[in-house]
């Protein structure tokens, strides 16, 4: 059994690219998952696309030199800000800085960002069993980005909080409605 575990790999261990798009695709709705176009991680470890996409969703497989499984799944109108977002953190460009730079670049008309609302669907846990195609411990939560959006405009607050939308940077380019529902239990790995 193929499990992404807290073991870093070397490129040598980069999983094959049917396992990548098994595990990238998990975030999305059902009915997105075939036609997803999806990045993953060539023989080097380059993030690149492994997989062309034949509808709106655009997948991120789990980086698999991280210690839990991280994937995402977005609206193919977002990716030139998640794909300014990957270039700005190979960069070394993180946190506070790299939020600033895409909205400076927004603001200044070099980056585009949709003006309707546009979803993101991240599913993390502990692990991608392969083999049955789950992911072990996982939690699905959604983004829904709706850029300017307040919360005077929304009436959602701007204090995070379990359970509840909440609206994360208000009146920016990168507003948008975090719904993370409560986490469930933690699940303890069976033997085999």
């Amino acid at each position: 059994m193929l499990m992404l575990s807290s073991l870093a790999v070397q490129a040598a261990d980069i999983p094959p690219t049917d396992v990548q798009i098994a595990g990238a695709v998990l975030a999305a709705p059902a009915e997105s998952r075939p036609g997803a176009a999806v990045i993953g991680r060539n023989a080097e470890g380059k993030q690149v696309t492994i997989r062309e996409g034949k509808n709106n969703m655009v997948c991120l497989a789990t980086d698999p030199a991280k210690p839990t499984f991280n994937v995402a799944c977005y609206h193919k109108d977002l990716d030139p800000f998640m794909a300014r977002g990957r270039e700005l953190t190979a960069q070394k460009v993180t946190g506070a800085q790299r939020v600033d730079a895409r909205f400076k670049e927004i603001a200044d008309g070099k980056l585009v960002m949709p003006k309707e609302p546009r979803t993101l669907y991240v599913l993390t846990g502990d692990s991608f069993d392969a083999a049955a195609g789950k992911v072990v411990n996982s939690y699905l939560r959604w983004v829904v980005y709706t850029p300017y959006a307040t919360a005077e405009s929304t009436g959602l607050s701007t204090k995070a909080a379990e359970g509840v939308p909440w609206l994360m940077s208000p009146g920016t380019a990168g507003a948008h409605i975090m719904i993370s529902p409560p986490k469930p239990k933690a699940v303890a790995p069976q033997a085999h």
